[in-house]
């Protein structure tokens, strides 16, 4: 019924706002005029305007020995062929003085969600944009602390980092193949500096294009779930890798790394759910992670999950 939903609102060129979970198999989907009433609200502002706040969290996250096992797991079917990349995400408790409202007020970031008071994303990712019947997608990959002595040179430079985002990079280009011509990739691994809390981060990207077909908007739904889930947030084999994902992490990730996106009537923004709170009954659970490779380090890829938890 939603992609119904989805596909009709898209083709009258009627704006709404849509949200996936990880797998693509619970899409909600909410014209403009039905937001306010299911309390959900939220932004694409990439020139947002940058405000100090003192809103913190405590983190509680699994050890570092728990980490390390599903870590080693993830090595062992890299070195079987398995996998190339795995984005291996895990849950953290945290506790929290605002609420998700407050923190929606609060975060600094281009890209924000809540739905009610069940979950909340500050995401610095885009997913696709589609203006006219060209489709972008900018796959993030690689995170420096920017305050270390050459950043931008020692993160571009890195061998491991390099690595992971080529094959990402590939990945997105094979998807967008899949629904659209003349792909091409129009910058490749571009810094930008993200504002994380007491401290900023820089990310690298890449910004990948192509041209859909005239009807996009009345096939919106499958050319939606052809891209799902995110490369970004799962790894390649993209296939493969989803199934080693529900194995090893033991958890649900539900809608943290799913995506969500607006369509104006005319062109569509979206974006990576990752920066994602949810509550859980009286429990706030933090969800991050990173891709790992066959030259990733253990306790640097366990310091980076526990690094991405913050309110920016």
């Amino acid at each position: 019924m939603m992609l119904n939903k989805l596909d009709s609102l898209a083709s009258a060129k009627e704006p709404f706002l849509f949200f996936t979970d990880f797998k693509a198999s619970h899409i909600e989907v909410y014209r403009v005029d039905e937001l306010a009433t299911n309390d959900i609200e939220f932004t694409f502002d990439e020139n947002f305007t940058y405000k100090k706040h003192n809103a913190s969290l405590v983190k509680h996250p699994i050890s570092f020995h728990e980490y390390k096992e599903k870590f080693d797991e993830v090595i062992e079917n890299i070195k079987a062929g398995n996998t190339y990349l795995f984005n291996l995400t895990a849950p953290t408790r945290v506790e929290c003085e605002h609420d998700f409202k407050e923190i929606f007020q609060l975060a600094n970031a281009p890209f924000k969600l809540r739905v009610r008071e069940e979950f909340i994303c500050f995401s610095p990712e885009r997913f696709i944009t589609i203006e006219g019947d060209q489709i972008s997608t900018f796959p993030m990959k690689g995170t420096i602390d920017a305050s270390v002595e050459n950043a931008k040179e020692k993160i571009l430079s890195n061998d491991k980092e390099m690595a992971e985002h080529v094959m990402i990079v590939d990945l997105l280009r094979n998807d967008l193949g899949i629904i659209a011509k003349d792909i091409k990739v129009e910058k490749f691994r571009y810094t930008e500096i993200i504002n994380a809390g007491d401290k900023k981060l820089l990310h690298v990207s890449s910004k990948i294009t192509g041209n859909l077909p005239s009807n996009w908007r009345e096939n919106f739904s499958e050319t939606l779930l052809k891209l799902l889930p995110a490369g970004s947030i799962s790894g390649t084999p993209k296939k493969k890798t989803v199934e080693l994902i529900e194995s090893i992490e033991k958890y649900e990730r539900g809608f943290f790394s799913g995506v969500f996106g607006f369509f104006d009537g005319k062109d569509l923004q979206s974006a990576v759910m990752i920066r994602f709170i949810e509550r859980q009954d009286d429990t706030l659970i933090y969800k991050s992670g990173g891709g790992i490779t066959l030259d990733s380090d253990a306790k640097s890829e366990y310091k980076e999950l526990i690094d991405k938890i913050y309110i920016p």
